[in-house]
């Protein structure tokens, strides 16, 4: 997975765009809670949820942006992304909480049949589809490229295409009083809001357990090194996200006995062939004449009396 900024311009281009979306994710919301609660929707309020959602996920990104040009330091050699992982699961119980909220009043709306005001309903989810609709449309541009606007891109297309089923939904209840039509198209919402929760959730955890990126083939890797010339055999690999934009790599790497200096051009053909298949932009390559301990495709690093354990001195 590559990771081009260049081909959208600026940085700068790139914050002010997040900006302008963060504060129409902000207003859109607002204005749904206060007129789903005039006109007793639930499904507004379900809708301005899912906004809300997308307001904390366009402040991670811009978050991101910032964090992404502070660097590494000293005490944090693999840079402060990692801040936005964090931000992300505190993001995800925010919203199981409130999505539970809402599915209990949903249920109670079942039970206790309560008038919607169609009209309104109609009007706030027309400023849905404009802020939202005008919202993707801003970041399209560049989210071919880069994954912190393609997320954001992505939750914008969404949140148009709910702001389309509530404006449905209250043009319907504008003509025929079926109030269950509200509650239900609540729980649909929620539903939405859990499965992007569920995905957020399995992403952080891998990333924050140092496991294999997602498409990345231990084995495969293998395979691709061990069939560049010069190298004898490939082994201890782990990958792993530092962020969920850069992948970090380690292995050992088996050469023909030579000077250190000579390995120069191998690895920097190795690296190549890491980032140009794999994605990987942060490899570290240990050169040794011989395998260590077992020679596997992975390393017991955590045992005590794991592979490792048995390397030469």
């Amino acid at each position: 997975m590559k990771i081009d900024d260049n081909n959208m311009g600026t940085e700068d281009t790139v914050g002010a765009r997040l900006i302008i979306t963060l504060l129409l994710n902000l207003v859109i919301p607002v204005a749904q809670v206060i007129g789903g609660i005039y006109a007793n929707s639930m499904a507004l309020l379900s809708d301005a949820a899912h906004n809300f959602s997308d307001f904390t996920s366009i402040l991670i990104a811009y978050l991101a942006h910032l964090i992404g040009k502070k660097g590494v330091s000293v005490r944090n050699t693999f840079g402060y992304r990692r801040a936005e992982v964090m931000a992300a699961l505190i993001n995800v119980a925010i919203l199981t909480g409130v999505s539970i909220f809402l599915v209990y009043e949903a249920v109670e709306r079942f039970h206790r049949t309560q008038v919607v005001f169609g009209d309104v309903v109609v009007w706030l989810a027309c400023v849905g589809i404009v802020g939202n609709g005008f919202s993707a449309w801003l970041l399209h541009p560049g989210s071919g490229q880069n994954l912190n606007l393609r997320g954001a891109f992505i939750h914008m297309v969404g949140d148009f295409l709910t702001s389309v089923a509530v404006l449905v939904s209250g043009a319907i209840l504008m003509f025929r009083p079926w109030y269950w039509l509200d509650p239900l198209l609540s729980l649909f919402i929620v539903f939405f809001i859990l499965k992007g929760c569920w995905s957020i959730s399995r992403a952080a955890i891998g990333i924050l357990m140092n496991a294999t990126p997602e498409g990345i083939d231990i084995q495969e890797v293998r395979d691709c090194l061990e069939n560049i010339p010069g190298v004898c055999g490939a082994h201890y690999l782990h990958a792993w996200n530092v962020s969920p934009y850069s992948i970090a790599f380690s292995c050992h790497v088996q050469v023909e006995d030579q000077l250190v200096s000579n390995t120069e051009t191998l690895a920097e053909k190795i690296r190549g062939e890491l980032y140009n298949r794999f994605g990987i932009d942060h490899p570290v390559l240990q050169f040794e004449t011989g395998r260590c301990g077992d020679g596997g495709v992975l390393c017991g690093v955590s045992g005590r009396n794991g592979p490792c354990a048995n390397r030469p001195a």
